[in-house]
């Protein structure tokens, strides 16, 4: 389950997460061999927190899972990672406030995003990843078009694209999972991530 919203913590219900993820490019970086069962832990841990906070579609090529904890889904139409985010950007229209999180934070809990998003009041907004040049979260107000820059050096990409970075303590949702130190370096991973690296031990 997802971990609960302290008391005093505002729901916003009003905002659409998207959540790409490519079941079949599951984290080549822990090493040879099949990281899909971990890629889908870290994903689902994500969107489960997503989920207690605002409303979530999931842009993937492994629909089952996600649809079980109450996400909407949209095929990966496998064109990378912009594309994904364009697709689900697009099923969640511009009418409301979207914000965009890769599903490779395991750590975040939703007091976290609810404060990030209670936040992120400019017209586009910016969440740095832990390492400072990566982002954690981008988030546009309702009717401000999102400008996709994920990848390499994308804070650097995203602020020159106008969005406005945020300061805020929010460790588990700046902690993006990449390689086997980041992973081992988690303070607080979800279930079923905590469950896959307790099967490891």
């Amino acid at each position: 389950m997802p971990k609960a919203l302290r008391p005093g913590a505002r729901v916003r219900a009003d905002w659409v997460v998207i959540v790409p993820f490519r079941a079949a490019s599951a984290k080549s970086r822990f090493g040879p061999g099949d990281n899909a069962e971990l890629a889908m832990a870290m994903a689902l841990d994500t969107v489960a927190a997503a989920l207690t906070v605002a409303h979530v579609i999931v842009v993937t090529d492994a629909a089952e899972p996600f649809v079980a904890l109450g996400a909407a889904v949209h095929p990966d139409p496998g064109a990378g990672l912009n594309a994904a985010i364009a697709a689900g950007l697009e099923q969640a229209g511009v009418d409301t406030p979207r914000a965009v999180l890769l599903g490779d934070h395991p750590a975040l809990t939703p007091t976290e995003l609810a404060a990030a998003l209670a936040a992120a009041t400019h017209p586009l907004s910016l969440v740095a990843d832990a390492a400072g040049d990566g982002s954690a979260l981008t988030a546009a107000r309702p009717g401000v078009p999102h400008a996709l820059a994920f990848g390499p050096g994308s804070r650097a990409a995203h602020i020159a694209e106008g969005y406005v970075e945020l300061d805020g303590d929010w460790p588990g949702l700046s902690a993006d999972v990449d390689t086997a130190a980041d992973l081992a370096g988690l303070a607080d991973p979800g279930p079923r991530t905590s469950a896959w690296l307790a099967s490891r031990s």
